[in-house]
């Protein structure tokens, strides 16, 4: 993306897409358009001083490639037709190449439920390269020869970077990336949503709240039914436990804060 003296000043904002991250609208907003801290924070109700972090935050991660082509390419798609990146004569821009720089929400989500799903998966990995036209999910089931899961386009990789669903974990000339928490996260969302609109086509009245469902992860165990002497299996939110922290809590001399039988007797109560 060009330096600020060298971009128009223009509005902007009304050409970012609506999936767009906050802080990635204010980023651009600031270093494309050049509005002030000051002017971007009364546009978008914040403090001043959560603009500066934001900016500071993308900023440092401009060295991801991935990243530093998916903002200089938001930023070129929501300039108007007519308007050149530099000072040089303005040039039209082709209202296909325009529409071809960005995804859609409809088409993200779709990808998203494909592509997070297969993420998951034990060593897999998204690669990408700048020769590349897509991107590809790899799994390494053999040692050094992993094999193609999926391809995805590199637009819809760029969406995903700036929601934080995947991190770069190895750079170079082909970068890999993998799901992080708010991917997976974000990927729970997606399935409960497809769950309560199966659930609502079925008649059922009780859905699961698809913003709660993010934040859980289910698992299952064995536990013994005092009344009957039975062993009986159930379901629990491994996330929602408070034990789980404290449980990581150690005294100064390294003793571990809850001893691991009272991590249990606690998870037997709750």
């Amino acid at each position: 993306m060009p330096p600020v003296q060298d971009v128009p000043h223009r509005a902007g904002p009304a050409g970012f897409p609506a999936w767009l991250p906050s802080a990635a609208r204010r980023y651009l907003q600031h270093t494309g358009y050049g509005h002030s801290l000051r002017h971007v924070a009364r546009a978008e109700g914040c403090a001043p001083s959560t603009v500066l972090r934001q900016v500071r935050h993308f900023e440092s991660r401009r060295d991801d490639p991935l990243i530093d082509e998916a903002l200089d390419r938001l930023w070129r798609a929501s300039l108007p037709p007519f308007v050149s990146a530099t000072r040089e004569e303005p040039q039209p821009m082709p209202q296909t190449a325009r529409s071809s720089a960005i995804s859609d929400d409809q088409t993200i989500e779709r990808e998203a439920r494909r592509i997070l799903r297969r993420l998951c998966e034990s060593n897999a990995f998204l690669a990408i390269a700048p020769d590349m036209d897509k991107a590809v999910v790899m799994r390494e089931t053999t040692p050094g020869r992993p094999t193609r899961t999926a391809v995805v386009d590199r637009t819809v990789a760029h969406a995903f970077v700036l929601k934080d669903w995947i991190g770069c974990f190895r750079a170079g000339r082909v970068a890999s990336y993998e799901i992080t928490a708010a991917g997976k996260a974000a990927l729970r969302r997606l399935l409960a949503q497809d769950q309560k609109r199966r659930q609502g086509a079925s008649g059922f009245a009780e859905a699961p709240d698809v913003f709660g469902e993010q934040h859980r992860n289910w698992a299952e165990r064995d536990v013994m039914d005092r009344a009957t002497g039975r062993s009986q299996r159930i379901r629990y939110n491994l996330a929602e436990s408070p034990l789980t922290a404290l449980a990581r809590r150690k005294d100064k001399d390294g003793t571990p804060f809850l001893a691991p039988e009272l991590v249990e007797a606690g998870d037997r109560l709750r």
